[in-house]
C-alpha cells in the first residue's frame, strides 16, 4: 500500500533558495511553489472564462495577445516544463521570481488577457528568457531557449519582441518589488498548511520516463522534443 507523505517547507529554506546561485542538479524550491501559483491561477481563469463572454475579452484588448496562443494544449504540466527549462538553462532560482513579477505586470497592463492552457507555456519561456537577460551576466541565445522551450527560433524572438512593446519595455525590478513577491510565494509555502511536494516528484519523473531524446551538437545536450 501507498503511503502518501507531506513536508513543511520552511520560509528560510526558500529564502535561502532565493538567495543563492544553485549550481547543481537539484531542483529549487521556487519552481514548485511558481507551479503551483500558476496552477491555482488557471483554475481561476477557467472558471472565469466560463462565465465571460467573448465580447469581454475583445473590448478589454486581448486581441493583442494572442500571439501567446499555441495550437495544441502541450502535454507537459506546469511543473514539468518549468523542470525543464531549468535542467537545461541552470537560470538561478532568482530569476523565475522577477519571471513571476513579469507575467503578473503583464498581466495588469493588459486587462484582456488571461493565462490559459493554451498561452501559459508560450509566456513562461519568454519571460524567463527576458528576466535571465536582466538578472543575468551570462545568458544562452535565444535559439536555445527556444528549443527548450519547444519553439522555432524566430517564434521566440517575435514573442520576446511582441512581449516588450506591451510592457512598454517597464523591465526593472526594484529590491522593494522582489521581496513583496518572495514574500508571497513564502505565503504560498503554508498555503493549506504545508506545501505538497509528491506532485513536483512525480512531475520530475514523467519528464525523465516520457519524453524523447535528441541530440543537440551546438551546446552537447540532450532535448526531449516539445511543439508548442
Amino acid at each position: 500500500m501507498a503511503v502518501s507523505c507531506s513536508l513543511t517547507i520552511s520560509t528560510r529554506k526558500l529564502r535561502s533558495d532565493l538567495y543563492s546561485y544553485q549550481n547543481n542538479s537539484k531542483t529549487p524550491l521556487v519552481i514548485s511553489l511558481l507551479s503551483s501559483v500558476i496552477d491555482r491561477t488557471l483554475t481561476r481563469n477557467q472558471r472565469i472564462s466560463r462565465r465571460a463572454s467573448p465580447a469581454y475579452y475583445s473590448s478589454c484588448g486581448g486581441g493583442k495577445t494572442h500571439i501567446f496562443d499555441c495550437r495544441e494544449i502541450p502535454d507537459l504540466t506546469i511543473q514539468s516544463y518549468l523542470e525543464r527549462i531549468f535542467r537545461y538553462t541552470k537560470v538561478g532560482p532568482s530569476v523565475y521570481v522577477v519571471a513571476y513579477v513579469y507575467i503578473d505586470r503583464f498581466c495588469q497592463v493588459n486587462p484582456g488577457f488571461r493565462i490559459s492552457l493554451t498561452n501559459v507555456h508560450r509566456l513562461l519561456i519568454t519571460t524567463i528568457m527576458i528576466a535571465s537577460k536582466y538578472v543575468e551576466d551570462l545568458n544562452y541565445r535565444n535559439s536555445y531557449f527556444a528549443k527548450v522551450g519547444g519553439l522555432e527560433t524566430e517564434d521566440l524572438n517575435r514573442l520576446e519582441l511582441e512581449f516588450l512593446f506591451l510592457m512598454g519595455f517597464k523591465l526593472h525590478v526594484s529590491v522593494r518589488v522582489f521581496e513583496s513577491y518572495c514574500c508571497h510565494l513564502e505565503r504560498e509555502v503554508s498555503f493549506g498548511g504545508g506545501y505538497q511536494i509528491e506532485k513536483a516528484i512525480r512531475c520530475a519523473e514523467e519528464i525523465k520516463s516520457g519524453q524523447m531524446i535528441v541530440q543537440d551538437t551546438n551546446h552537447h545536450h540532450q532535448f526531449g522534443r516539445i511543439l508548442l
